[in-house]
């Protein structure tokens, strides 16, 4: 008995070992070789246009913390496991990537591969990167290293459980799920769509926050040749809703609408909240005119995802004169008129560009309510742009019970024209779970 133990330990360590060996191996296959990049050279226009894809590449959202320095990392970004902390991306030598040649800069971002040969975890959305080009790249790099000021800020170690965060086994997942890869131009598309294509597949990485993810948390689809690219996802607490053709999608969004979602993060009926006022604030609201202009024009030419509507039902709004009336006794009405109509209106249609409209707004009528509960219980903030000129705050009602909440989604989910599945108390509840253990973010003292 003791000779099978003893052969079956030697065999365990043995295919340990042989497996943190083939982890280096892939790490080392995924590297660019040093002497395949061009020097650099630090004129201005290249750091502008590094400047320019640094915001459309939206580092500045995850690798910043509210109210400290941009892009010194200690953003917590919460996963099934525990939380990761983004990093310090200044150019301080014993913090940031001070030390980073170009070619461990445009490993890390295209590639995943850190300066000491370690594989990122896949928060980094290098699997999108990988598409952009080493002229992007020297760009990049060149802003970083000339233009941003160092700081002096320890990055801090995830929360996952120890087996968990040993990140040797993250080679094989980028081995399976973050093949390097280019760009291909999809001849069926205009020539402004295939740059929409670009921006949304690669440093608009739209598809880290709205494609599902699988078993092993990786996207379903990095492009459009799946109909669930986009199609929608939960991530950080947060619904990310569906970017493609359906009536939660963007079916009722005309491209005028995205086009100015994106620049100032309101139309005249949503306002973005929650992960994408970051994504507003921090990236769209700089994009070119032409930038934004393809982004809309590809997203609105995506078919609808699987399995999801095309057409509300028709119904008649009744809830507003209910309301007018005053004269109500449904508890869902009571505390609509307690806690939201002051800013949403009778009609539910908000005021434009102030209070987002809450009748057939995408968000409410997501079959899935996460974002609908989280934003009620945690409030929101939107996002600051030259086009408004102040940015208004909803409050939390997190002193409500699980079950008041629950009674005032559903009012506001199957009002006015909304059909929308009912939430319980216990998904209220969930939810207000998982906010009180978020992770802090990590700031400078």
């Amino acid at each position: 008995m003791k000779k099978i133990i003893s052969w079956l330990v030697a065999i365990g360590v043995i295919g340990f070992l042989a497996a943190y060996a083939g982890s280096s191996f892939i790490m080392k296959s995924r590297k660019a070789p040093e002497s395949e990049v061009a020097a650099l050279k630090y004129d201005e226009a290249l750091i502008k246009k590094g400047e320019y894809l640094a915001r459309l590449s939206d580092c500045a959202a995850c690798h910043s913390v509210p109210g400290d320095a941009e892009y010194a990392g200690g953003l917590a970004m919460q996963t099934p496991f525990g939380a990761i902390y983004s990093t310090n991306i200044t150019p301080d030598a014993e913090t940031g990537i001070g030390n980073y040649s170009l070619t461990e800069f445009t490993n890390a971002v295209k590639h995943g591969v850190r300066k000491d040969n370690a594989p990122l975890y896949p928060a980094m959305p290098y699997t999108s990167y990988t598409i952009m080009s080493d002229d992007d790249m020297q760009a990049m790099y060149a802003y970083f290293m000339e233009k941003v000021p160092a700081v002096k800020k320890a990055n801090a170690p995830s929360t996952f459980p120890w087996v968990m965060s040993m990140r040797w086994p993250v080679a094989y997942w980028q081995f399976l799920f973050s093949p390097i890869r280019d760009f291909e131009p999809n001849p069926a598309l205009t020539e402004l769509e295939n740059h929409g294509a670009y921006l949304v597949e690669g440093p608009g990485h739209c598809g880290a926050c709205h494609t599902p993810r699988g078993i092993a948390y990786q996207e379903k689809a990095l492009s459009n040749d799946s109909d669930l690219y986009l199609s929608g996802a939960l991530i950080d607490g947060w619904r990310a809703k569906s970017l493609r053709g359906e009536v939660q999608g963007l079916k009722l969004w005309s491209d005028g609408d995205i086009v100015e979602f994106l620049k100032t993060g309101r139309t005249d009926k949503v306002i973005a909240f929650g992960a994408m006022t970051d994504v507003v604030e921090h990236s769209s609201q700089y994009w070119s005119e032409r930038d934004l202009n393809a982004t809309a024009a590809y997203l609105k030419q995506l078919t609808p995802a699987p399995n999801k509507i095309l057409e509300l039902p028709k119904k008649e709004d009744t809830t507003t004169d209910l309301l007018l009336s005053g004269k109500y006794k449904d508890p869902g009405a009571i505390l609509y008129v307690e806690h939201c109509y002051t800013c949403h209106r009778a009609d539910g249609e908000g005021v434009s560009r102030i209070f987002p409209a809450l009748n057939l707004n995408s968000a409410v009528l997501a079959n899935n309510a996460q974002s609908v509960i989280q934003v009620t219980l945690e409030g929101g903030k939107m996002p600051e742009t030259p086009a408004d000129r102040m940015a208004f705050t909803m409050p939390a009602f997190n002193h409500l019970s699980d079950d008041e909440v629950a009674i005032i989604i559903n009012f506001i989910r199957n009002s006015w024209n909304n059909t929308s599945p009912e939430v319980s108390a216990e998904d209220v509840a969930e939810i207000r779970q998982f906010l009180r253990h978020k992770a802090p973010n990590i700031t400078l003292n």
